[in-house]
């Protein structure tokens, strides 16, 4: 097993050659919240053949709410049926035997039912169906949002009040916020085949800034089946968004 070296963080970043994305997406309006965890519990929830990737010997669970906007696949225009809807992930941070570092995600709750059932069969990807809603003010740039997953009770839903607080700048090689932000891979598993998946999106490094938090919590972390941190979360940052091209998943 090796470590992610600091040239594969950065090559990571680069477009597939010669590669076309199966689908677009615009990412707006992202917030990201970090908690330190224990890497050797998180290690226990990871399929086969992936590693927990640490900063300074921790793990990092994630919480990021955000807004898909245009997702679409390649060559085909946006529809209302399936292109525009929240999304909020609950994730941690991994790399492969061969030290490729990606995201692992715990869960995807989105508000669109047809991509959550697209996203289970063909990424193999943990999305569940949310009652979601939210939006930002086009004035103080705050954003309102809402989420709360189909058949979980009312007392878990997710509210998040957030708005920039600093000029963007974009995170810097080795920083902790490089480390967190800057994530092109994700790894999915199959059950039923048991196969662990590798896919790949393109973007532009996130411009990011420093976010005035007025709500938030953690109860992401209970429904999925971790306990709550029941502190601030360590790191917060917000991001106005990135263009996003996805290329299929490749069998690992």
């Amino acid at each position: 097993m090796q470590r992610p070296s600091p040239e594969q963080r950065l090559a990571v970043r680069e477009r597939p050659e010669g590669a076309k994305p199966s689908m677009l997406q615009k990412w707006r309006d992202l917030l990201f919240l970090h908690w330190p965890y224990d890497p050797t519990l998180v290690q226990t929830f990871l399929p086969p053949g992936l590693f927990v990737d640490t900063f300074d010997d921790v793990a990092y669970m994630g919480v990021v709410p955000f807004f898909m906007v245009d997702v679409r696949p390649f060559m085909l225009p946006p529809t209302i049926f399936y292109s525009n809807f929240p999304e909020l992930n609950f994730r941690t941070y991994v790399h492969d035997a061969e030290g490729n570092p990606g995201v692992w995600f715990f869960s995807l709750d989105a508000a669109n039912w047809l991509a959550v059932e697209a996203a289970r069969r063909f990424f193999y990807l943990p999305y569940f169906h949310a009652e979601m809603s939210g939006g930002r003010d086009p004035e103080s740039g705050e954003v309102d949002y809402y989420s709360k997953r189909v058949g979980t009770d009312p007392s878990q839903a997710c509210e998040f009040v957030y708005a920039p607080a600093s000029d963007l700048r974009p995170a810097e090689p080795d920083t902790f916020e490089f480390f967190l932000l800057e994530r092109y891979l994700l790894f999915a598993w199959s059950e039923k085949q048991q196969q662990l998946y590798r896919g790949q999106v393109y973007h532009t490094p996130y411009p990011a800034c420093d976010v005035d938090l007025i709500e938030y919590n953690d109860n992401l972390f209970e429904i999925n089946g971790l306990a709550k941190p029941g502190v601030p979360p360590i790191h917060a940052i917000m991001s106005p968004g990135v263009d996003v091209e996805i290329f299929s998943l490749q069998k690992l």
